[in-house]
């Protein structure tokens, strides 16, 4: 679908226009699927499989971005601090590899998926991709069997492998006009009744807030971009630096779901963007032009810095920050202790199907 349709189509999921009331046929035929794969779950005749350890899964509800990765990193960052061992499994969305692979911070990102690598290169802790989430947790629960919590990047709509918690993002849109894809922003109704239909009743589940602006009540998290950005090299340059009036102009690129955010973070750090390039999201730069910004910084998220420094070596990605609001952790940390013990006394403690 061209950029420019995409753009109207995502608009008119604020409101229920001619637009989203044209695809209503279409919007029921998808939600009538999404029902019927639920209830071959319900029926078993597909398997929710476990594993040995606590699964928490952040995901969404809502198409596009709002915030899934910086939530799982600052999840596993909280975990790690308060002494989990912890394992990220992820579909690795967009890589060219098959099967299941061992995300490392050598792993080229066409292999690996943008987050994926990105969630590594952040925490450190083990990362294995794969077309099926249970066959990812599997994989690294072998290689890594001390590993006691698995985050899984995605996968709210996932059930073939059974998830203990779950954590759905939203962001400033919440809900949009409340109705399913195409007509709405939705992949499924919220509130969601989701986990019982796929036989998942014993999972928790916690609405999270990364806007500024809720649309209804759940917990909050805050996103904030760092006050410096990072060259290939590691290398640190201060924000100020680039919004001198002796430094280059600049030109900042985004290739995720809604790079205006990131444009608009950027010029509340002060800095002056001649250019702004919104790319599709999970943009894999090998069409770039080398010369494209001659003459000038180019500046661009994290997600992207790994593929875009391929082709444009000196350009400096900006780090997101984000942090989780106390509230949350005196839920989640609870409720993740109980699916452990859980674990440690069911049946079900082991990795089966």
């Amino acid at each position: 679908m061209p950029a420019a349709m995409q753009q109207r189509l995502r608009q008119s999921w604020n409101h229920r226009g001619l637009l989203p009331r044209l695809l209503l046929p279409v919007a029921a035929f998808y939600g009538a699927l999404a029902a019927l794969r639920r209830q071959l779950y319900r029926w078993q005749w597909q398997k929710s499989r476990r594993v040995s350890v606590p699964v928490a899964v952040v995901g969404n509800v809502v198409a596009g971005g709002s915030g899934k990765t910086p939530v799982t990193i600052a999840l596993v960052e909280h975990l790690k601090a308060t002494g989990w061992l912890v394992g990220v499994v992820s579909r690795g969305y967009g890589r060219s590899s098959i099967g299941c692979l061992e995300v490392t911070a050598a792993t080229p990102p066409h292999e690996a998926g943008d987050e994926p690598l990105l969630i590594q290169q952040k925490t450190g802790v083990p990362v294995f991709v794969g077309p099926g989430r249970f066959e990812a947790a599997s994989a690294l629960l072998q290689r890594y069997p001390q590993t006691q919590i698995l985050v899984c990047d995605d996968g709210l709509q996932h059930y073939g492998l059974f998830r203990d918690l779950e954590i759905c993002v939203f962001d400033d849109r919440g809900c949009g006009n409340g109705w399913l894809l195409p007509s709405g922003p939705l992949r499924e109704y919220w509130p969601r009744a989701l986990v019982a239909a796929a036989g998942q009743t014993s999972a928790k589940s916690l609405a999270l807030h990364t806007g500024q602006s809720p649309a209804f009540p759940g917990l909050r998290g805050h996103r904030s971009l760092a006050d410096f950005g990072i060259r290939r090299n590691g290398e640190l340059v201060s924000l100020a630096d680039l919004a001198a009036p002796v430094s280059q102009p600049l030109i900042a690129l985004a290739g995720t779901s809604q790079p205006e955010e990131f444009f608009t973070m950027l010029r509340a750090q002060g800095l002056v963007l001649q250019e702004t390039l919104a790319l599709p999201d999970h943009y894999d730069f090998d069409s770039w032009p080398r010369t494209r910004h001659a003459g000038h910084s180019l500046i661009c998220t994290e997600k992207d810095a790994a593929k875009l420094w391929r082709v444009a070596p000196d350009a400096i990605a900006v780090p997101l920050h984000f942090e989780l609001e106390p509230a949350f952790w005196n839920q989640f940390d609870p409720l993740l202790r109980a699916a452990s013990a859980a674990k440690l006394s069911s049946p079900h403690g082991h990795t089966t199907t």
